[in-house]
């Protein structure tokens, strides 16, 4: 259970196997169905998601009740609604499962654990919390800076296989287009 996010944390920060027997007894494992929702709008957010198998995506509601993908996220990756999560407010997010999941939860109190008493556990959460804005601000430049064309392209080497384990309207949605507008880009890469 725990090689993937081992050699994932130990990629933000080298800690010692000790220490990590002793916060990995503080993670959680759950697995959830496709569809399920791991954190649902208007909840508050306590938890960190690392995602061991399987793929989810990060939604939100416009003022009609529209729902837009965001972003995703697949094995290897950590995914929360860290503003949720930080001011302990409801979420405006959804995090939905499109795949069945396997998820590592890291809960408040293993990240309060792991600040405490791993050697690196606060250059940890702040190495975690920079990933986390580097990808909200590469997500927030492309948008604006890219051609469509541009962010179709860098959607698969962001997200590696996601053209073939996510609905086409949910890619679209992402994109910021509507599915036909994607199926016309498509036919004409």
């Amino acid at each position: 259970m725990n090689d993937l996010i081992f050699q994932t944390v130990n990629g933000f920060v080298e800690i010692d196997f000790n220490e990590w027997e002793a916060f990995s007894k503080h993670f959680e494992f759950r697995k959830y169905k496709k569809h399920d929702w791991l954190l649902k709008s208007g909840d508050m957010s306590n938890d960190i998601y690392f995602i061991n198998d399987g793929i989810v995506r990060v939604t939100i509601a416009d003022s009609e009740g529209v729902e837009d993908t965001i972003d995703f996220a697949s094995e290897g990756q950590f995914i929360a609604d860290y503003a949720s999560y930080l001011r302990q407010t409801k979420s405006n997010y959804g995090i939905q499962a499109l795949s069945d999941v396997e998820i590592i939860v890291w809960s408040r109190s293993a990240v309060d654990w792991g600040y405490l008493h791993l050697s690196m556990g606060e250059q940890l959460g702040r190495r975690l919390a920079e990933c986390y804005f580097l990808n909200h601000d590469d997500r927030i430049k492309a948008m604006y800076t890219l051609t469509l064309a541009e962010r179709f392209a860098q959607i698969e080497t962001s997200f590696p296989g996601i053209l073939t384990r996510v609905p086409q309207h949910m890619i679209a949605s992402f994109l910021g287009v509507s599915p036909v507008h994607l199926s016309r880009l498509k036919k004409n890469k």
